[in-house]
């Protein structure tokens, strides 16, 4: 699997790059603060239930969550299902909170 730090983030998203960013907390954490990925509870991923994202397969998936040990696992969980490019966000959105 795949890392990704923070800083490396912060500058594709600066530099306007499309990216598919999938934010694994739950409903409540994201509205406390995220940084626009889509959310996708991690549970909804253990459980397989994954068909918002089948479309991306084959694209880059870059996973996070409070601290990056959720979207490890939810990396893991993805890269079993046959999800070729899959990163985790190193430290997840603490680390990108201080940047």
């Amino acid at each position: 699997m795949k890392q990704i730090t923070a800083q490396e983030l912060k500058t594709r998203v600066e530099n306007g790059e499309t990216l598919n960013i999938i934010d694994v907390r739950e409903p409540a954490e994201y509205a406390e603060f995220n940084i626009g990925g889509k959310l996708i509870p991690l549970g909804k991923i253990v459980s397989m239930q994954t068909e918002e994202l089948d479309d991306l397969k084959d694209q880059e998936l870059i996973l996070h969550c409070k601290g990056g040990t959720r979207s490890m696992q939810a990396c893991v969980v993805l890269e079993q299902l046959g999800f070729s490019n899959v990163v985790n966000l190193a430290g997840g959105v603490q680390a990108w909170q201080k940047l």
